[in-house]
């Protein structure tokens, strides 16, 4: 199973944020960034881009800072493990069209956390409840009334 860190470590190695999203370094440009957000721009095209416009004006109000926390404050704090996390059923829900997690990190994280189940949303981008609301809502109840 991999942790927490690594997973997340990972995703954030092969992304290319590009456009208006900007890191922050509050502890000077010498050192790592300590914050990220997405800007407008790449969450129109990369993370909403089949959303309504409206689902979109909204995003970019309730957009915050996202914390970038160390390599060292990862691997303490958050380790994921089969006793734990493991010990329920789960159900891993992939975006077809999503451009924020690309789907080799995501197969990735099927094989290394093993789900009892895949469930993939056709035509919806990284923001599944704004673009395919129905059909999340669909596979939500069929996944409850399956494992709960």
């Amino acid at each position: 199973m991999a942790n927490y860190f690594d997973s997340l470590s990972k995703s954030f190695r092969r992304r290319e944020f590009i456009l208006d999203s900007r890191y922050t370094y509050d502890d000077g440009p010498s050192n790592p960034p300590t914050t990220f957000i997405l800007g407008p721009l790449y969450s129109a095209t990369n993370v909403f881009q089949f959303s309504p416009i409206e689902d979109l004006a909204l995003a970019m109000l309730l957009l915050r800072l996202l914390r970038l926390y160390s390599d060292e404050d990862m691997s303490k704090v958050l380790m994921l493990s089969g006793k734990r996390y493991g010990s329920v059923d789960w159900v891993f829900v992939i975006c077809d069209e999503d451009k924020l997690v690309k789907k080799d990190f995501l197969r990735w994280m099927v094989e290394k956390n093993l789900p009892n189940e895949v469930v993939e949303i056709t035509g919806s981008d990284h923001m599944a409840m704004m673009s395919k609301p129905v059909e999340l809502s669909v596979h939500l109840r069929c996944i409850a009334d399956k494992y709960y």
